[in-house]
């Protein structure tokens, strides 16, 4: 056992990085599963980030936008709260040195993005703003000597002492080898691990993103909420990769369409705003006709043409790894699990239920994102509860001196299987995912727990089993449709659902005890 009196941040995205800068001067530990920008959501994310930056946009207006995108489940408080910080979050990466699109006169460039009612949007390069905001953060974190970040090495799960986190266990891993548990005793734990994609056999997510974090502070106990809402992104490219390279929105908000392998374009029949429609209608839409055998494609040649290439780097350099010419053919796209909505529930503070703990990004509930995530919503979240879990764990601890950790770890965990793995994602997409049914998700819950008592003397397997069973009990549980969850089963939404969920795993347990 070792003791510091270090803050312990698990992960190291865009979230846990800025709250680590925040904490500044007080001494932090920060976990990263791979080498310091590798593996983290935040370096893929291609969307910016959503701010009133225009002289005819007010927070008030994007609160709006937020609340309509969210179904009638999103916390209005919530809302306000982050769309009246967006302005100073980028102001202040700004100060750090990310380099936003600017026009001559040094105005910011704002984009169009789905379900926004203006241009809002902050970019950098197009689609680079993820990695540019991570690159940032990256160098101030390597030249502040309060930081200590140890790479290769996860969290496995939480120490708690009557209801309260005094810390965590961590492993190394090293390839496919994973060591022996360490306990580490800490003042506080700021949980920074991103959310549960990858638990999806389609998806956007970096390999590592299949809700870890998530599962591991279920475990402990902690409150979780709308778990049942996962977000699909409607055009991640059909390319035969795992992770799916993403075509983002914002090639739609640029005039980019969306046509069938029958050359219809089928986005206007489906909704007023067609192409810029919320996601989740976009996304079973695209999802249509994928089941229907029309391969849905993303048309850029009209809208954009040669300028993708500058404009959206990223996306350009994806069609030519996969032999796509986007000046020439559609890019072929699918809906794949994007974005996880739910995770640990919060306070406006990031404090979760758990008594030392703390939550932000993707892990976290905060009631911002309702039913379906407005774009470009999650980096600005991520931002403003960092800053505000920062702060509240500075203004509740004392700070005092620590001094770097040396983590001996010793060979022999239990490693994951990966064919175990794979198991449970094709259980997700099969039968959790764009569309539900009440049978469907029995089966998957049916699944889940053969799985889990195979396999889950492995603490990662036994977390993303407990992410994968909470999203399966609650999607069951809701019996209506709303936002990103549909059942086929229940296609209205419920006047009387129209409210926030919150589960322990305790509860997801004796649910499917009961389904057994």
């Amino acid at each position: 056992m070792i003791t510091t009196e270090r803050v312990v941040i698990i992960g190291a995205g865009l979230g846990g990085l800025y709250a680590a800068l925040m904490l500044a001067p007080r001494p932090v530990l920060v976990i990263s599963p791979e080498t310091l920008g590798e593996g983290a959501s935040s370096v893929w994310a291609q969307g910016g980030v959503a701010a009133a930056m225009a002289a005819g946009d007010s927070p008030d207006a994007h609160a709006r936008d937020t609340l309509a995108a969210g179904a009638g489940t999103v916390d209005p408080d919530i809302a306000a709260l982050v769309t009246q910080a967006a302005r100073a979050q980028i102001l202040d990466l700004t100060d750090h040195g990310t380099p936003f699109d600017r026009d001559a006169a040094g105005n910011y460039i704002l984009n169009h993005e789905a379900a926004h009612s203006i241009a809002r949007v902050v970019r950098v390069k197009g689609d680079q703003a993820g990695r540019r905001i991570m690159e940032t953060l990256i160098a101030q974190v390597r030249a502040t000597p309060s930081v200590q970040v140890v790479e290769r090495v996860v969290a496995q799960g939480l120490i708690t002492d009557n209801g309260q986190v005094t810390g965590a266990v961590l492993a190394q891993i090293d390839g496919d080898q994973v060591s022996q548990p360490l306990a580490l005793h800490a003042p506080a734990v700021l949980l920074a691990g991103g959310g549960s994609g990858g638990l999806y056999a389609l998806t956007t997510n970096p390999p590592r993103i299949r809700g870890q974090v998530m599962g591991l502070a279920a475990r402990a106990g902690a409150v979780m909420a709308d778990m049942e809402f996962m977000q699909f992104h409607p055009t991640a490219m059909d390319v035969g990769l795992d992770p799916a390279p993403l075509a983002t929105e914002a090639l739609r908000g640029a005039g980019a369409r969306l046509v069938n392998s029958d050359g219809a374009f089928f986005m206007e029949a489906e909704h007023p705003l067609a192409e810029l429609a919320p996601r989740d209608v976009v996304a079973r839409a695209v999802f249509a006709q994928t089941q229907a055998g029309k391969r849905p494609m993303l048309d850029t040649r009209m809208a954009l043409g040669a300028a993708i290439a500058s404009e959206f780097p990223a996306v350009a350099e994806a069609c030519r790894k996969a032999g796509i010419d986007p000046l020439h053919a559609p890019i072929p796209v699918a809906a794949a699990a994007h974005y996880h909505m739910g995770g640990v529930a919060t306070d406006a503070a990031g404090r979760a239920s758990l008594k030392g703990l703390w939550v932000c990004g993707e892990a976290a509930s905060t009631g911002l994102h309702g039913a379906n995530r407005l774009a470009s919503n999650g980096v600005l979240e991520a931002l403003v509860f960092a800053r505000r879990a920062a702060e509240d764990i500075a203004a509740t601890l004392p700070s005092r001196a620590a001094a770097e950790l040396r983590l001996q770890f010793q060979p022999g965990g239990q490693m994951l299987d990966q064919a175990a793995v794979q198991a449970l994602r094709a259980v997700m997409s099969d039968h959790v995912g764009v569309r539900r049914t009440g049978r469907g998700l029995a089966e998957a819950i049916t699944r889940i727990r053969a799985l889990d008592k195979a396999y889950g003397r492995s603490p990662d397997f036994a977390n993303i089993c407990a992410t994968a069973l909470l999203i399966a009990t609650s999607a069951l549980q809701r019996r209506e449709s709303r936002g990103a969850h549909w059942r086929d089963d229940y296609p209205a939404p419920d006047p009387q659902l129209a409210h926030r969920s919150r589960v322990t795993l305790a509860q997801a347990q004796h649910l499917s005890e009961e389904r057994a």
